[in-house]
């Protein structure tokens, strides 16, 4: 469900070819976007087609100005260009809303941040007196991260890509191996921690997970292109579709149950919606001030980590907050100023065949800088 690393625009994890690029761009406003050069916006998305990703889309907004732009295909071999508000997996982008559920419950008195895992959900963890809920959304609980018990060949990957995982089944590949280091002393990114919140949120409310996702913030805050998918293999609507070469042959691999991803990166979103929820989530829209100056709040060793929330540092010194996600061929990030004033959400899947996507660094700091 993928690992912080958009800052340094270095993606790992993730399978990524070239390809021919097919651009396009489309405003929302009347006016571009005053400082910000959608040429240079275009140049990186074709460097990303270029040298390692099928097709790549951005919205990107200044101050009351937006515009949309894309790269590449959205099927390999085909000629039509990706969709300019496509859907795609967000991978851990997930963990911000999942994070904004568990903060609510904090903000109604439901849930005690510093409270022991235990209290919730008693005899989950072999270490849930010690392991608070605050460690899980940051990931310094020392749970071993589920996804490292997993077969990591690509061909074992795909002969088990539509098995349903219950929670707990992920959980306890995790509980089966001891803490990485004991609770609260390090920061290390876990997707186990949010398997957990998710456990977490469902037994507070009484409903899973998703269903208090979609009542607490899809609905509200009107995203109709959002969707938690369960067991459901398929991305509906339009979409770009992602590749590995396996064995000398292109696999298409857009299909999979996400249920292995669950709460720590199974949602399915648009970059129009990421982006009003971005804009929803810093503006106070969802959380009550103490909850999201706690979302923002890190550790000196937390690497700008809060909960389910991160700060990612520019090469010109400028902070973006947000969250990034990788899963299964699918790359993303959310980012924006803290006063929503510039916002950025990005998408692009991967082609057939490996190298290191180019570009990344650019497109932020025309951006950010």
């Amino acid at each position: 469900m993928g690992k912080r690393g958009w800052a340094a625009a270095v993606v790992t994890a993730l399978v990524l070819g070239a390809t021919g690029a097919a651009t396009a761009t489309a405003d929302t406003s009347a006016d571009a976007a005053a400082r910000i050069d959608r040429a240079a916006v275009q140049r990186a998305l074709d460097a990303m087609t270029r040298t390692g990703a099928a097709g790549v889309q951005v919205r990107i907004t200044e101050g009351n100005r937006q515009f949309a732009a894309r790269s590449g295909v959205a099927e390999w071999g085909r000629e039509r260009p990706v969709p300019l508000d496509g859907r795609f997996r967000i991978g851990s982008v997930t963990k911000t809303f999942v994070s904004t559920v568990v903060l609510q419950l904090v903000g109604e008195g439901r849930v005690e941040l510093d409270a022991p895992v235990g209290r919730y959900l008693p005899g989950l963890l072999p270490d849930g007196d010690r392991i608070t809920v605050r460690m899980l959304l940051q990931h310094t609980s020392g749970l071993h991260d589920y996804t490292g018990s997993l077969p990591s060949d690509p061909v074992e990957q795909l002969k088990i890509r539509y098995k349903h995982w219950e929670p707990a089944e992920l959980v306890a590949l995790s509980t089966a191996k001891p803490l990485n280091f004991p609770p609260g002393t390090r920061f290390d990114y876990s997707n186990t921690n949010f398997a957990v919140a998710g456990m977490l949120i469902k037994e507070v409310t009484g409903r899973p997970y998703d269903v208090e996702v979609e009542r607490r913030v899809l609905r509200p805050l009107g995203l109709r292109a959002t969707f938690l998918p369960g067991d459901r293999p398929g991305i509906p609507g339009p979409h770009a579709h992602s590749y590995v070469r396996l064995d000398g042959r292109v696999e298409d691999i857009t299909r999979f149950n996400p249920s292995v991803a669950g709460a720590a990166g199974s949602m399915i979103s648009t970059t129009a919606d990421l982006d009003r929820f971005a804009d929803a989530l810093l503006g106070g829209e969802l959380l009550k001030p103490a909850q999201l100056a706690e979302m923002m709040e890190s550790l000196p060793f937390s690497e700008g980590y809060g909960l389910g929330f991160a700060a990612y540092p520019m090469s010109c010194g400028t902070t973006a907050w947000g969250h990034d996600g990788v899963i299964f061929g699918y790359s993303t990030a959310v980012l924006s100023t803290a006063d929503t004033g510039t916002r950025l959400v990005v998408s692009f899947s991967s082609g057939p065949d490996e190298g290191e996507v180019e570009g990344l660094r650019e497109l932020l700091d025309e951006v950010f800088c």
